[in-house]
């Protein structure tokens, strides 16, 4: 996720003016690199990875927001950090876009591996369950 941030050059924690939040960087920072990060994430875990989605974006937009404030990555002329409770809001509709990438990642994995057949865990008797014995 941070390499596609890099990759696209989103900075959300900057604060030039109202028209740079009309950017196609916008869309991407927000919802498509933390999207394609929930996807991957619940493909490596598996069935769970719905709950572990969420920490990429936290991590990656928290540590590009304390490195812009600490003074690691540099500020252009004319842009302003945002106060850390406008990125706050920013990194929660992040990380629920990664969650909407996480559950369909999961859903994926589900459709792979699957569940136990339907013929196997039920009987047209509706008394006598296959599964109890």
């Amino acid at each position: 996720m941070y390499a596609l941030n890099q990759l696209f050059g989103v900075r959300l924690e900057l604060f030039s003016d109202l028209t740079s939040y009309f950017h196609p960087t916008l869309f991407i920072g927000l919802v498509f690199t933390p999207f394609i990060a929930g996807v991957i994430v619940s493909l490596i875990y598996g069935l769970g990875g719905k709950v572990l989605c969420y920490f990429p974006a936290l991590m990656v937009y928290l540590f590009q927001y304390l490195g812009t404030f600490a003074g690691y990555t540099p500020v252009p002329d004319d842009v302003r950090l945002l106060p850390i409770g406008y990125m706050g809001f920013i990194i929660i509709v992040a990380i629920e876009a990664a969650a909407v990438g996480g559950i369909l990642g999961e859903l994926w994995v589900k459709k792979t591996y699957g569940r136990m057949p339907r013929h196997i865990a039920y009987t047209d008797d509706k008394d006598k369950p296959k599964l109890g014995h």
